[in-house]
């Protein structure tokens, strides 16, 4: 059994998200209204969606892997998370995007322009030490 994940939409008149195929571990996440966004700066574009992230889970907000060909923008940070206490009347999903062209770029309404993937999470406890591992696997990038 599938379970179901309380979800509203600010706009009505865009879909749900859905799973395009039985394959997928995302779903697209659709752009509310025309955003535009100025060469080299970032911008949020609203996702449409409040999302009850269940306890145990996040909720991962990653660019499309077509997005930043065919519009030239990319999460600054990477990718969002989405924390199962953010789900209050005014925490629409937002997509932080960096438009890293030459020129303008536009978002229309009901553009797919991310994707939501859910993340089982475990939090665990610190237990500070006074000495890590005798043996250093050296520093940064040394695997290279």
């Amino acid at each position: 059994m599938t379970a179901k994940v309380k979800i509203k939409r600010i706009d009505l008149s865009l879909p749900l998200p859905v799973y395009e195929t039985d394959g997928s571990v995302g779903f697209d996440i659709l752009a509310r209204e025309e955003t535009e966004i100025p060469s080299k700066e970032i911008a949020l574009v609203p996702g449409n969606i409040i999302v009850e992230v269940p306890k145990g889970y996040m909720l991962m907000v990653a660019s499309r892997s077509s997005t930043p060909r065919k519009k030239g923008l990319l999460p600054p940070h990477g990718l969002g998370i989405i924390d199962h206490d953010y789900c209050g009347e005014q925490d629409e999903i937002k997509i932080q995007v960096y438009n890293f062209t030459e020129k303008s770029v536009k978002v229309l309404k009901g553009e797919k322009v991310a994707q939501g993937v859910f993340i089982k999470i475990n939090k665990l406890q610190w237990k500070e030490v006074k000495n890590m591992h005798k043996n250093s696997r050296g520093g940064f990038g040394s695997t290279s």
